[in-house]
């Protein structure tokens, strides 16, 4: 293969995953024009043609679809063997693209880079906070945090925290005028604050477990948010119930802002892991992070 070529593939996989040529063009650090020259000579050198463009996005063909499912793996498996060059280094070395949900990234991932990264300045971590699922493989992150039971067959886990809990809160304001609720079943004559998932854009339907029964209610109310924060303010000014991590209302439950319900239907589950494809071949400074967030309580 000419070194030309590497260039070209690479050039094509970057305009066909960003969707655009613009976009495509900043993540590489040219022209837009240059790209099209770039993928021009590609597609007469092939005799086939791998982008569909309209006005809007760029796709690509089948012809293109087949070729990227062979370059994807290939260019992955370099960029996996360049990083690995970092353990020639003294010190662990290079960028680290990991995607997490904002309640992870606070109490799981950044305690531990607070407390890592000072020693080790080579090393360069961008974290992607979203309460949506990302795909990692397509989104070139080299790994993800997620709940254990929401993990992907085919992936390495590594377990970086405590089993969790939920808890269902109201203010005391609001419980001046409605009764307790002693069992799921009574949310349906409460206004709850419902959350907007990211991923599917419906809201969550709240999970509950008992004695080995497990009960999924589906609340109304007059909010929905997908973010937690906003949940929390809305059941402190008694707009409803709420229903999020126990530890993101710990205050709010100390200090009597909030009051605590349903609390025998709150069940620890699995918590937070990190994972990434099981192919990868792990450099040093991701194999140092990995060890550094081990959950090992």
């Amino acid at each position: 293969m000419r070194r030309e070529d590497l260039v070209d593939l690479n050039a094509l996989l970057a305009i066909a995953e960003e969707g655009s040529f613009t976009r495509a063009a900043a993540r590489l650090g040219t022209s837009q024009s240059s790209l099209s020259h770039v993928i021009r000579r590609l597609e007469t050198r092939l005799g086939v043609r791998l982008l569909t463009r309209t006005t809007r996005s760029v796709a690509p063909t089948a012809a293109g679809e087949r070729l990227m499912a062979t370059l994807r793996p290939a260019l992955a498996s370099i960029e996996a063997e360049l990083g690995s060059l970092g353990e020639l280094r003294e010190k662990p070395a290079g960028a680290i693209r990991i995607t997490t949900s904002e309640h992870a990234a606070t109490t799981v991932l950044w305690p531990v880079l607070a407390r890592l990264l000072p020693e080790y300045q080579d090393i360069h971590v961008e974290l992607g906070v979203d309460s949506g699922f990302t795909d990692i493989v397509t989104e070139r992150f080299d790994a993800g945090v997620r709940l254990g039971e929401a993990l992907a067959k085919d992936m390495v886990a590594v377990r970086i925290g405590p089993d969790l809990r939920m808890a269902v809160a109201g203010s005391p304001d609001y419980f001046r005028e409605r009764s307790i609720p002693r069992a799921p079943q009574d949310l349906a004559e409460h206004a709850c604050v419902n959350m907007r998932l990211s991923s599917s854009g419906g809201l969550y339907v709240w999970e509950f477990e008992r004695d080995g029964r497990e009960l999924h209610v589906r609340v109304d109310g007059q909010f929905a948010f997908n973010n937690t924060n906003m949940i929390v303010r809305a059941a402190e000014a008694g707009f409803g119930l709420c229903f999020v991590m126990e530890d993101q209302i710990a205050r709010q439950l100390a200090d009597g802002r909030l009051v605590r319900v349903l609390d025998d239907w709150c069940q620890p589950f699995s918590g937070y892991y990190l994972y990434y494809p099981s192919r990868r071949q792990p450099s040093a400074a991701f194999a140092l992070l990995v060890d550094a967030l081990r959950y090992r309580g």
